[in-house]
């Protein structure tokens, strides 16, 4: 089986974090030109995580950004994670649902960047 693509790995990660006291919800980032011809905006920033959630034990934020094995960050996503850096909010980078799952149950900020 060959590396399996961000699209795949986010929907295992969605799976798994609900399976474990997680609410989590993806996050369209960017424009869509609709059928009538108008742009649809998400409103969300260039460089927001993929998935953002919290932990239902305490309430607590997190923020997953969703990287194939071989995947890096973009210079948007370097600016995010700093900002999430900053104010030591849980956030990471998952390359695999166990990643995602670390960066949550442990509370990590900034993994993988």
């Amino acid at each position: 089986m060959g590396i399996k693509s961000e699209h795949e790995i986010q929907k295992q990660i969605q799976l798994n974090l609900s399976a474990n006291q997680c609410t989590v919800f993806r996050a369209n980032v960017g424009k869509v030109l609709m059928k009538d011809g108008r742009w649809f905006d998400t409103g969300l920033p260039k460089g927001f995580p993929d998935l953002v959630g919290f932990r239902w034990i305490d309430n607590q934020i997190f923020f997953i950004e969703v990287k194939s094995a071989t995947g890096k960050p973009r210079p948007e996503q370097i600016r995010s994670h700093n900002m999430l850096q900053k104010r030591k909010i849980v956030h990471g980078i998952a390359r695999s649902a166990d990643d995602a799952l670390k960066i949550v149950k442990e509370g990590l900020v900034g993994y993988g960047y």
